[in-house]
């Protein structure tokens, strides 16, 4: 991915934790280095395909003024929020942000703090059925449309499956999405236990009926042991309701365990399923 910085800009804002620091302001130094595509940029001389940075100079300093914050990693954030929010060609930021004149009563060059944040993709499995399973499906998408964090970027179709693990139950409908997040895995997680909770999901019986399930399956190429999110989801080759809407908009997205694409994995399960 290309990159396109801006160093070293200067801003005067009211941020600190100590009331002299809110009310007197005091400088502050900012550096952005933003991942994104310029071939098309450059090979066609379009400033439209690439961030006109004079704007953008300006508009993050009157972002960087609107509020007061007491930690520069605070700050920091906001900035970074607010680029990958609004500058839709950006794919990742690096935000540096220095802060020079820090009332610690000893000579620094400056107190910093750097960020890195990003839109990453990620692929979430939906599960209903207990009373209308589609609508309730369709429910939970338009709730994860509006965290401000995600974008949904694909949807499936809605299928009918068994029950898998506990049998005594109804049949299921499922479906899968692609979303881009800049939220972490584990903030992802949150956010869509919350979805489950305002649903008013209940865990009474393993693999047993339930209103809404949401499962993260994928996230980029990440691998994790965490025991709040495990990435890729467990037993995801084993499931043929978690597969076949997921073929349906990722055939050829890697599980970055077994390094298979969801296509083949699809098929193997199959195989297995009959």
């Amino acid at each position: 991915m290309d990159k396109l910085y801006l160093k070293d800009v200067e801003i005067f804002a009211n941020h600190g934790v100590f009331k002299e620091e809110k009310a007197l302001g005091q400088k502050f130094i900012l550096s952005l280095e933003l991942e994104l595509d310029l071939r098309e940029a450059s090979k066609n001389n379009d400033l439209t395909k690439s961030v006109h940075y004079g704007e953008l100079c300006l508009e993050i300093e009157k972002e960087f003024q609107k509020e007061s914050y007491d930690l520069i990693e605070t700050a920091a954030e906001k900035i970074a929020e607010y680029v990958l929010f609004n500058y839709h060609l950006v794919k990742g930021i690096k935000v540096l942000l220095k802060k020079p004149w820090a009332p610690i009563g000893r000579h620094l060059n400056y107190a910093a703090v750097e960020i890195e944040r990003r839109w990453n993709t990620a692929y979430i499995s939906l599960g209903s059925n207990i009373g209308d399973k589609d609508n309730n499906i369709k429910i939970a998408i338009d709730k994860i449309k509006k965290h401000r964090g995600i974008k949904v970027t694909k949807i499936s179709t809605i299928i009918e499956t068994e029950p898998w693990g506990y049998k005594e139950q109804d049949t299921f409908k499922n479906a899968a999405i692609e979303i881009k997040t800049i939220l972490s895995p584990q903030e992802l997680m949150t956010a869509l236990l919350n979805i489950e909770k305002d649903m008013k999901r209940e865990r009474i019986i393993k693999w047993g009926p339930r209103i809404i399930d949401l499962d993260i399956i994928l996230f980029e190429d990440f691998i994790t042991s965490d025991e709040y999110v495990t990435i890729p989801h467990p037993r995801m080759e084993e499931r043929l309701f978690v597969l076949e809407p997921l073929n349906e908009i990722a055939p050829n997205a890697i599980n970055p365990l077994s390094r298979k694409r969801i296509s083949k994995m699809l098929e193997e399960a199959k195989i297995i399923n009959n």
